[in-house]
């Protein structure tokens, strides 16, 4: 009896285990673009959201503390629609956005940055927030490499 159900559970959990490593069809490592960037379906979804509403429609609220900040579908020159087309979106890329708008330091630019740990400081990823929709909404976020203003402290 207790052989049947050792044999039971190990046929069970045998057939569940392929099942965990097959890609979902809307998964980020199921789908991938002629381009090479992972494209995601948080990504599709917000493509067809800002297809069907206005460029002041917001998409995704980001949070400081209790201050909410919005991403709205925008234009080429503001927004998801921009961040998407000159700065390339995945889910990588609104991890970025909410790790440096939740724990970032301000920039002096309206918005807030992540830094690499180490001295003298690297700025590795900026958001800069205000746009002609709103002065909490995200006006565009990207990747940087440089060294952190001067005055910083030295090592």
């Amino acid at each position: 009896m207790l052989y049947n159900t050792a044999v039971k559970a190990a046929l069970a959990s045998a057939a569940v285990i392929p099942a965990l490593l097959i890609p979902a069809a809307g998964s980020a490592s199921a789908a991938s673009p002629a381009s090479g960037e992972t494209v995601t379906t948080r990504a599709d979804s917000f493509d067809a959201k800002c297809r069907s509403h206005s460029r002041n429609y917001v998409l995704k609220k980001y949070y400081r503390g209790p201050k909410e900040f919005t991403l709205r579908c925008g234009t080429s020159t503001w927004g998801w629609k921009h961040i998407k087309a000159r700065h390339g979106w995945n889910s990588t890329m609104d991890r970025k956005i909410s790790t440096a708008i939740w724990s970032g330091d301000a920039n002096g630019r309206g918005g807030y940055s992540t830094y690499a740990n180490q001295c003298p400081r690297v700025e590795k990823f900026r958001t800069i927030i205000g746009t002609p929709a709103g002065t909490n909404d995200l006006l565009t976020a990207y990747k940087v490499d440089q060294r952190a203003a001067v005055g910083a402290a030295r090592c």
